[in-house]
């Protein structure tokens, strides 16, 4: 398949997305754009914070904007309807954006969103947040970086000359949507890469890099409850990726949810509204408490 086709693919899925999110009224929770969290050769690295529509229920999402590994900016009035679901029923959002490829790596990009966990935890209270109830979500390779953030995390380093350094990368519930899990049969030096992912240059990477940023390998029982949705029919990130990480994480005892839908591809087709049902359940199962809920 031709690259402007994948790009058309991703720019369909996306769009699809953001259609079954609408709410069909005016969002009335406010923005706060471009929220500086970090800076690398000269560049900002921004995140926008969506206050819920209704009374905070005590959760927080960290959306990762990410597909193919580019994070790309858009006006946070349009990306909005994106997270109606997650907004009406009382979640802050956070929308994340990483250095994007090519020029910048599949590490360098982990690098930047663990700092964005780093930054809202260290400023929980300035946004009205619980450091403790914070999810991740992320949508193919958005989604690769909530279960390397859910998989990989650590306490922050008490030596480190940046404060932001100092700070937890944990989070508490992870859901990630057809993203790949084992790096390590995707790389361009894959023996098995599919021809496909020659239209992702962030897949340029060294295959010993491959497996220390596959969230695969790093499977332990510590490890963020996780639910991971896939297309069964999925020819760019093949089910065999959640079917994986589910084995791993039963192996380890971690808590987990796989679910595949059979007749969908890349876009989940034709069950997008019930994967933006079963998200909102369980965000709302591992961030919120019982008394808020009532």
């Amino acid at each position: 398949m031709r690259k402007r086709n994948f790009k058309r693919s991703i720019a369909l899925f996306l769009g699809l997305w953001v259609a079954a999110q609408a709410v069909g009224e005016e969002s009335r929770g406010k923005i706060e754009p471009d929220l500086v969290y970090g800076h690398k050769d000269g560049l900002a690295l921004t995140m926008d914070l969506f206050h819920p529509d209704t009374e905070a229920n005590g959760g927080t999402i960290l959306f990762m904007v990410s597909g193919g590994w580019v994070s790309r900016w858009a006006p946070p009035e349009q990306t909005k309807m994106f997270f109606g679901e997650y907004l009406k029923k009382g979640f802050k959002v956070f929308a994340v954006r990483h250095g994007s490829s090519p020029r910048y790596t599949i590490p360098e990009a982990v690098g930047d969103v663990r700092r964005g966990v780093r930054f809202v935890r260290a400023n929980a209270a300035r946004f009205g947040v619980d450091a403790d109830r914070l999810g991740v979500l992320g949508l193919s390779a958005g989604g690769h970086l909530a279960l390397v953030l859910g998989t990989s995390s650590d306490a922050g380093d008490p030596e480190a000359k940046d404060p932001i350094l100092r700070v937890s990368s944990r989070v508490a519930a992870v859901a990630a949507l057809v993203p790949p899990t084992d790096l390590r049969v995707a790389v361009w030096d894959a023996p098995n890469s599919l021809p496909a992912y020659r239209n992702f240059p962030a897949l340029n990477l060294e295959l010993e890099k491959a497996g220390i940023y596959s969230p695969l390998t790093h499977v332990t029982p510590d490890d963020a409850p996780s639910l991971v949705i896939m297309g069964g029919k999925d020819e760019l990130v093949p089910p065999r990726h959640g079917e994986w990480i589910a084995e791993a994480f039963k192996r380890e005892k971690v808590e987990h949810k796989l679910i595949i839908y059979p007749k969908s591809g890349h876009g989940l087709e034709g069950n997008i509204a019930k994967a933006i049902g079963e998200v909102t359940d369980w965000f709302q199962h591992h961030l919120v408490t019982e008394e808020e809920e009532k």
